[in-house]
């Protein structure tokens, strides 16, 4: 597979402003655990390769382990996920999936019983900006595995 274009060349001011919101949500009141779970879990709902490559790795560099990682996508079933991290993929996947009639307060009051206001919305603007990075990614036909060096994720030790 070969990238359709350089999107931050071809945007770079753009490139920058929303690489500038991921670094920053570095500084969110989410812990880096879920938003790595939360990385994976939008990327796998959107079939992002590029992003889904990525964050595993990400993930695994933050000293995630594998089996939790193979188990995000059945984290309903998986009794690896504490309640926190419950509410946070439940919400990842309503955010990202966004189902008609929009998210049930049901599904809302469950996750304030885990999570502030402040952690939600901080939640939410995560969520919102990976699944603008897959868009990205998936449009241009990111290459899986084709930025490891950049960004230091050949230390994951995962080929």
């Amino acid at each position: 597979m070969t990238q359709r274009l350089n999107y931050a060349a071809q945007s770079p001011e753009f490139f920058k402003k929303i690489s500038e919101l991921s670094m920053s949500l570095k500084d969110s009141v989410i812990e880096q655990s879920i938003r790595d779970l939360v990385n994976i879990r939008a990327s796998q709902i959107n079939g992002c390769a590029f992003c889904l490559d990525m964050h595993v790795k990400e993930a695994k560099i933050h000293g995630e382990s594998e089996l939790r990682l193979y188990h995000v996508s059945i984290w309903r079933e998986s009794n690896l996920f504490v309640p926190r991290e419950r509410a946070a993929l439940a919400w990842t996947e309503a955010v990202t999936e966004l189902p008609e009639g929009g998210i049930t307060e049901e599904l809302y009051e469950r996750v304030r019983g885990q999570l502030s206001e402040k952690e939600v919305s901080d939640l939410t603007f995560s969520i919102t900006t990976i699944n603008a990075w897959n868009r990205i990614s998936i449009a241009f036909k990111s290459v899986p595995g084709s930025a490891d060096k950049l960004y230091g994720l050949d230390k994951a030790g995962l080929s």
